[in-house]
């Protein structure tokens, strides 16, 4: 499985950082979307109906539903500590999976473990 170093330098190749401020709404459940998000720096809480359930950090990813035909957000992301985000809309997730099939892996391995952890928390 692919380290999150490499994770985020395959993120790093296709798009340049975004800037969310501590306490700033990444994207909110049940909105659609079309994109995802890794972390190069900073924390993320994963809220359900308002609850935070996990704080993921530098090097993970998130929001990958959204690129696997889920049409809605299944859960709120919020910047927790100051973030240095990357995003990948489905073209540039398609170009990177070109560019490291294991990347496709690893987003799908990353995806269902977050999902059953949700599933088991609420």
């Amino acid at each position: 499985m692919l380290s999150p170093v490499i994770t985020i330098s395959i993120f790093q190749k296709q798009a340049a950082p975004q800037i969310y401020s501590a306490g700033q709404v990444i994207f909110e459940e049940g909105q659609s979307g079309d994109c995802m998000f890794g972390i190069v720096e900073g924390e993320v809480d994963i809220l359900v109906k308002g609850k935070v359930v996990e704080t993921i950090t530098d090097g993970n990813i998130f929001g990958t539903g959204v690129l696997v035909w889920i049409k809605n957000r299944t859960y709120t992301a919020i910047a927790k500590t100051d973030c240095n985000l990357i995003s990948l809309d489905e073209k540039r997730f398609l170009f990177a999976v070109q560019e490291a099939p294991m990347f496709a892996l690893h987003v799908i391995k990353n995806y269902s473990e977050r999902l059953s952890r949700l599933q088991h928390m609420v």
